[in-house]
């Protein structure tokens, strides 16, 4: 019988004994069989803690004002799977995943594969069918273990490292550094875009050779003012325009995109810098939407990293009384979220996520976990929807609903908020 999407989907969960199993001995074996080759004339990798869509975003924007043909996979998705790979700025369509699926599927075959490492390798084999100028990977987790890994980038990017991922990276950044860091190419451009990498980055970057390139060191970003920025290396500067996503590392994953769009053989000139810029959109980054006039803010943040980045955009917004709708899979450090955003937030909603597979939980072990943090006594709800509906009937007319603390919860606030009249 064959297959369409949705049983595709359910079917590759099932292939393998745990959601997440790193190393690249069982993707790599698979390419070989399929025949991959490079997925694009040119290849850039997106790896860090935040801010790793974000800048697939900008590169496929600016790129593609430039005239080329893109192809970007990202992960997780929002609401569609399709939405994980993307050719020419169009999602993948159902056929296309369902054919690529296929193809890995008659390739492999003992060999088990996770849902991740099915979703890589069928983006890749259609990627390399797209006739691509340029395809941009976004890393799963970590880096050098990821099955993105198996391509050789000719650029790759670190955007940030922070904690995320212990049980996986290890316990410091100086270990998770490393392991992000195992995406870089001998001789090949490494875009940094922490003003402090960790030192197990830098060292490993000299030990292979690949040239790093440094934001605050090698290349610079200066606001101007509301609506201007500039970006700016030696010899060489770009007056753009601020970015319509909303908060200020939001220049940084620009930045980011732009060097590494500059370290290849590619021309782009000044006005496709500052059309892609402009035009580069992703949903739930500082998401905005207005409902029974209060303005409700959708996030992906789930990290304290990402938790700190909203609190500063929040406080830099004039102030408003704020709700914060929160829900978070079962290995992300709660407390940390919680303490970065105390100051502004005036009300907490907590929510479950039992629906989100085995590091879903459900809100009454979830607010155990938040016990003696400042989300303590916070109201609890089954799941983010009716999380969401509560709390913008608590805020007050000018107040704020924020909405964050993982992909799940983004997605669940974003459909509901989409079936309100």
């Amino acid at each position: 019988m064959q297959r369409n999407l949705t049983d595709w989907l359910a079917y590759i969960e099932q292939q393998h004994p745990k959601s997440i199993a790193m190393g690249l001995e069982r993707v790599r074996d698979v390419a070989s069989r399929m025949e991959l080759g490079k997925p694009g004339t040119h290849v850039i990798t997106v790896g860090g803690t935040n801010g790793k869509g974000s800048t697939v975003a900008f590169i496929e924007a600016i790129a593609r004002a430039g005239g080329y043909k893109v192809g970007s996979y990202t992960s997780p998705h929002l609401l569609r799977y399709n939405e994980r790979v993307r050719i020419d700025g169009v999602d993948a369509s159902d056929a296309d995943l369902v054919a690529g699926f296929e193809a890995v599927d008659a390739a492999r075959g003992d060999t088990p594969l996770t849902y991740f490492e099915y979703g890589t390798l069928c983006a890749l084999w259609l990627f390399e069918r797209a006739g691509l100028d340029l395809a941009v990977l976004e890393v799963g987790l970590g880096g050098r273990l990821d099955a993105v890994n198996i391509i050789d980038a000719d650029a790759a990017i670190i955007t940030t490292v922070d904690l995320d991922h212990q049980d996986w990276l290890g316990n410091d950044v100086e270990a998770i550094g490393l392991e992000k860091a195992g995406i870089a190419r001998a001789f090949k451009p490494l875009i940094l875009g922490d003003d402090d990498p960790p030192a197990s980055v830098l060292r490993h970057a000299y030990a292979i050779g690949a040239s790093a390139w440094r934001i605050g060191c090698d290349f610079f970003i200066e606001p101007i003012d509301d609506v201007h920025w500039c970006w700016r290396e030696v010899g060489h500067e770009l007056v753009l325009p601020t970015p319509a996503l909303l908060a200020s590392v939001q220049l940084r994953n620009a930045a980011c995109a732009i060097v590494a769009l500059q370290s290849l053989d590619l021309h782009i000139d000044d006005d496709a810098y500052a059309c892609g810029v402009a035009n580069t959109r992703i949903g739930a980054r500082l998401q905005r939407i207005e409902r029974d006039g209060v303005e409700v803010v959708v996030d992906v943040g789930h990290n304290p990293q990402a938790a700190r980045a909203l609190a500063a955009w929040l406080e830099s917004q004039p102030r408003r009384p704020t709700r914060a709708v929160y829900a978070a899979l079962v290995d992300k450090d709660v407390a940390g979220v919680v303490a970065a955003l105390a100051g502004q937030v005036d009300g907490w909603h907590a929510a479950g996520l039992a629906d989100a597979g085995p590091r879903g939980e459900d809100v009454e072990t979830f607010v155990q976990r938040l016990q003696g943090t400042a989300a303590a006594a916070a109201t609890r709800h089954t799941d983010a929807q009716t999380a969401l509906q509560a709390a913008i009937q608590q805020a007050q007319p000018d107040g704020r609903v924020l909405v964050f603390g993982s992909f799940h919860t983004a997605a669940a606030a974003l459909r509901a908020l989409n079936a309100m009249p």
